[in-house]
């Protein structure tokens, strides 16, 4: 274990025998490192957090500290939970939940940028990039494989995606489906089509998210009856989790705009 002499680490904080703790850094009583761990400089970790292997925790970045919720209880037992072979670089800040035995979750293989924020009781999956200064406020969620592109902000109990991309300094307040790509406040424009490809999804599999965003989007129907012609036809596991999405919207989903001709961003026509 590497400590360097200036970081003030608690003696009750669990530590893995090859952690390494930069200086300046503080790590609090209740937070658990696991192997491979790298804290590097200034950073601060509070809280009842808890770290997997292999992560890496940038200069300056502060984790596990309490949420920006007026309504936030100080004796509160809340935690944040980040799994295995993260990126957090510098200034990243990560709050723990608000309500009695929440927690802010962030899963495996993600990369989070310089000072981008995830507020109380967000739940990243595996495998999402979060570009510089991105603001997830709080209950925010984000499926797997999905990209925010940088200052990009993102309000409370919306959702996005499976492989959905979204471009940088847009706003959203409602949720993007699954394999979307946002590139507008609240508005969708097509397909990740180039994302997909790089993922491995199969030619026929793309086609029928295709499909599916065009019943959803590009048939004249609300979104109702979208969700209900959808339910009388055939349809593979992906297109199953996207209508589950949009059944399952509590805030509602992005519109995607109406132009004539509109393409993804694979240079496809979506029409």
């Amino acid at each position: 274990m590497k400590i360097h002499p200036t970081a003030i680490v608690s003696p009750k904080a669990v530590l893995a025998d090859d952690v390494e703790i930069g200086p300046g850094v503080i790590i609090g009583d209740e937070v658990t490192l696991g192997a491979g761990c790298v804290v590097q400089a200034h950073a601060i970790i509070e809280g009842k957090t808890t770290l997997g292997t292999g992560n890496l925790v940038g200069y300056g970045s502060i984790i596990g500290t309490e949420p920006q919720d007026f309504a936030f209880k100080k004796e509160t037992v809340s935690e944040v939970r980040i799994g295995n072979g993260n990126t957090l670089r510098e200034y990243v800040t990560i709050h723990r939940g608000t309500k009695e035995g929440s927690a802010t979750e962030v899963g495996d293989g993600c990369y989070l940028m310089v000072g981008s924020h995830l507020g109380h009781n967000v739940r990243i999956a595996n495998r999402v990039i979060i570009a510089n200064a991105c603001h997830l406020a709080g209950y925010v969620e984000v499926q797997e494989g999905a990209v925010l592109g940088g200052g990009t902000v993102f309000h409370q109990f919306m959702r996005v995606g499976r492989q959905a991309m979204v471009r940088g300094g847009t706003r959203f307040g409602k949720d993007i489906v699954p394999y979307a790509m946002a590139d507008a406040d609240n508005f969708l424009s097509g397909i990740n089509v180039i994302g997909l490809r790089r993922s491995g999804m199969k030619s026929e599999t793309r086609q029928e998210i295709r499909r599916a965003f065009k019943l959803l989007f590009r048939s004249g129907l609300n979104v109702s009856q979208a969700v209900e012609q959808a339910a009388t036809m055939q349809w593979g596991p992906e297109a199953t989790a996207f209508f589950d999405f949009v059944r399952e919207s509590k805030r509602g989903i992005c519109p995607a705009n109406q132009r004539k001709g509109d393409r993804d961003e694979g240079g496809e026509s979506i029409d």
